[in-house]
């Protein structure tokens, strides 16, 4: 009796495994759609810019480019395709000059004070949106959330917590009718106070935010001295929102405006520090004996 009281057992067992290979399985394959589509999105950028770096400084092919794309991201500590869209943005130094900003203008560092996480490496990207981010879920009272920069016109995930793979793959860009594109867009903060009932969302992504266990959203959008919008900072919540006080929403615009004139001065300055160093890296290529580079 024993022996044949084990069979169902042992197939629920190995319905249970199979079951647990299978979504194991389809994680992994939504975080290969998800790189990939990174790496689309990317890939154009940093084609452009090894063409204009190779007719620029006559390099030998793409690939010499892309190896002084490289190195001057790592020594900079700046992402690959941001230096390979400001190389395609930016005007070009002038034949022969052997700096690309000769006498630019110096932009002071922003105060950092207000996101209240002591001090700051201002140059480091990832640590100053996550200090932002950080204050913006102890304001709303959450654990979830993310930030999201705005790059040729599209929201692009950029640091987020307390979310799940599913729900950060499906949000790596945004250019479509959710909270944060019209934060964005209206440059006004932006409450879903039930994603469920909340018509500003299509049926898949209701389904995302709410798998995601988020019951509502705040977006706010990260504006710059010049009222100029650079991303949004989203708050994740729980349960239903029954809105926030006006001394939290001012709190959250003065968060806002600090990471937005941030990103401004890091534009201007670790950006173009970064560029300079290209520049600098691509003339010492140039007196290298060929096939030294890297």
């Amino acid at each position: 009796m024993g022996r044949s009281g084990d069979g169902p057992s042992q197939d629920s067992t190995s319905l249970r495994n199979e079951t647990e290979e299978l979504r194991a399985t389809a994680e992994q394959l939504r975080g290969q759609v998800s790189e990939l589509e990174v790496q689309a999105r990317a890939r154009p950028r940093i084609a452009m810019a090894e063409g204009v770096l190779v007719e620029r400084y006559r390099l030998a092919n793409a690939e010499a480019a892309f190896d002084l794309l490289r190195q001057a991201s790592q020594r900079a500590n700046v992402k690959l395709h941001q230096l390979a869209a400001a190389v395609a943005r930016t005007p070009g130094p002038p034949p022969g000059a052997k700096a690309w900003f000769s006498g630019r203008e110096q932009h002071p560092m922003p105060d950092l004070g207000s996101l209240e996480a002591g001090t700051l490496n201002a140059a480091n990207q990832g640590e100053v949106l996550g200090a932002a981010l950080q204050r913006v879920l102890t304001i709303t009272g959450t654990d979830m959330g993310n930030v999201q920069l705005l790059e040729d016109g599209v929201l692009r995930m950029a640091k987020h917590t307390g979310l799940s793979r599913q729900f950060t793959d499906f949000f790596a860009f945004v250019d479509g009718n959710t909270a944060c594109s019209r934060a964005a867009a209206a440059s006004n903060q932006v409450t879903v106070k039930d994603v469920a009932s909340s018509a500003g969302f299509d049926d898949e992504t209701r389904q995302v935010i709410l798998t995601a266990g988020s019951r509502a959203c705040h977006s706010i959008p990260l504006v710059d001295d010049q009222d100029v919008v650079r991303g949004v900072i989203s708050s994740h919540h729980a349960r239903p929102l029954v809105g926030f006080t006006q001394a939290q929403l001012q709190t959250l615009d003065t968060t806002s405006r600090t990471l937005g004139t941030w990103i401004k001065w890091y534009q201007h300055t670790v950006l173009v520090d970064a560029l300079e160093d290209l520049h600098q890296l691509a003339l010492a290529t140039r007196r290298l004996p060929p096939g030294t580079l890297g």
